[in-house]
This record gives structure tokens, sequence and C-alpha cells, in this order.
């Protein structure tokens, strides 16, 4: 696009700019749409904890929660923060979204249950000791958002994208040796490799593949799944179960 300018070659300039500007903004429309799906989500999902206050039990919202609080968990509650169990009969408890064991664990008085596990029998008060970021699920969440991974399908694409760079680069410079012995004008050079630089990378790509991950997005949330990174498509397209 700058060599474009150098060149004054405005129509070229302008078609790369949109190519680029078109790119940035359906990926960023489509991961603010799911963003505001998810909020929205969360704030109709919110898990109320029963929680003991001032002598009274109240129902506060479970992000309310800070360590030190006493909170009773009952069948069917989503335990809503990491706590500790106090006297009283053990309970079975689901932890299956957090660790993928397929059958309840019996925890006893003393012991410690996770936010996001489900309590599946019994009824017991407890400490909570972590909220937030601070408890196992948080921390996990954390370490996967911070995972910096690139899928195949991003490893692909930059493959091409570097072979195509180094054959033109090559090219671009082969160019440049042979004009500079023949005495051609550098204006007219440039102009001859600014279109072998066009017509070799692919500039379009990025922009046609997020359209076309947009689309599966589309398509993804009328069957209610809903898509945060567009990236995740092609990760998911390629799980397969034996």
């Amino acid at each position: 696009m700058i060599l474009s300018a150098l060149v004054q070659h405005w129509l070229d300039f302008f078609v790369i700019l949109l190519l680029l500007c078109s790119n940035a903004v359906v990926g960023f429309w489509e991961e603010h749409q799911a963003g505001v799906a998810i909020a929205s989500l969360q704030a109709r999902l919110a898990i109320l904890a029963k929680v003991k206050r001032d002598g009274k039990w109240q129902n506060p919202k479970a992000s309310e929660l800070v360590p030190g609080d006493v909170v009773r968990l009952r069948l069917g509650d989503i335990v809503p923060a990491d706590a500790r169990l106090l006297d009283g009969d053990s309970i079975e408890v689901d932890q299956s979204a957090l660790t993928g064991e397929s059958l309840p664990v019996t925890a006893k008085p003393g012991s410690a249950v996770f936010s996001g596990s489900i309590v599946r029998q019994g009824e017991i008060d407890a400490m909570v000791y972590a909220t937030g970021t601070n408890t196992y699920f948080g921390k996990t969440a954390q370490m996967v958002q911070e995972a910096n991974t690139v899928s195949h399908f991003q490893k692909a694409v930059l493959k091409i994208g570097d072979y195509l760079i180094v054959l033109a680069v090559a090219l671009v410079v082969l160019i440049l040796i042979v004009a500079l012995f023949r005495g051609d004008k550098v204006l007219t050079t440039l102009e001859f490799c600014l279109v072998l630089l066009v017509a070799a990378i692919p500039v379009a790509m990025p922009t046609v593949l997020s359209v076309t991950m947009a689309v599966g997005a589309r398509l993804l949330a009328k069957k209610e799944a809903i898509v945060t990174r567009l990236s995740a498509i092609e990760e998911l397209a390629g799980v397969y179960f034996s």
C-alpha cells in the first residue's frame, strides 16, 4: 500500500486499503456481536448465592461474594466460589466441567469445593476462600485466555503467504539488479515491481477468509452456538471422534 502511494498508483492504494479495512471491520464486528451475546447470557444466567451476613441469610449475586462469607450449598446448586466445607454431612459434587470426571465425587467436611461445580446430593454450609480469577476455574480460564495458540488453518495460510512474499521479494530484487545494470528509469522499475507485488501477494486473502468465517459464525448462531473467535470455527471443524 505504501509502495502504491510512493508511485502514485492511487487506485491500487485505495483498493488495498479497502481490503485491509474490510478485514479488520468484519473480524471486529463478528467478535463484538459474540461478546454482546455472551454478556447478555451471563446477565440472565447470573448465579445467586445463599450467604449468611449479619446473622441473616441473603441472596446476593455470586460475583459479590468475598473470602470469609459463609454460604449454604444445597441439591442442584452451582458452587458460587471456591469454598471449604464446614461441619455437617458429606455431599456429592459434580466436577465434570472442571476435571472431566464422569461421576460425582464425595466431599467431606473440611474438603474444598470449586466454583462451577454442581451439588448432586446433600446440603452443607461452606466458607468462601477464593473468588473471581483467584478460583480454580478462574485461574484455568485465565491460562486458556493467555495461551496464544495458532490453529492449523492459520499456520497453512501463513505458510502460503510467507512463500509468496519470499518469492515476490526475490523477483523484485532480481528486477532491481537487472534494471540497475540496464540503466532503466527508477520510477518505471518501481511501477513494474508494484505490479509484481500486487499480483504475487494475496492481499485479498485475509478479507475472503474473514468473510467466510463470518458466514460460518452466522450459521452457527442460528443453531444457538455463539462463536467468540472466528478462528475457532476452523479448530472445531478439525475435531473428530474415534
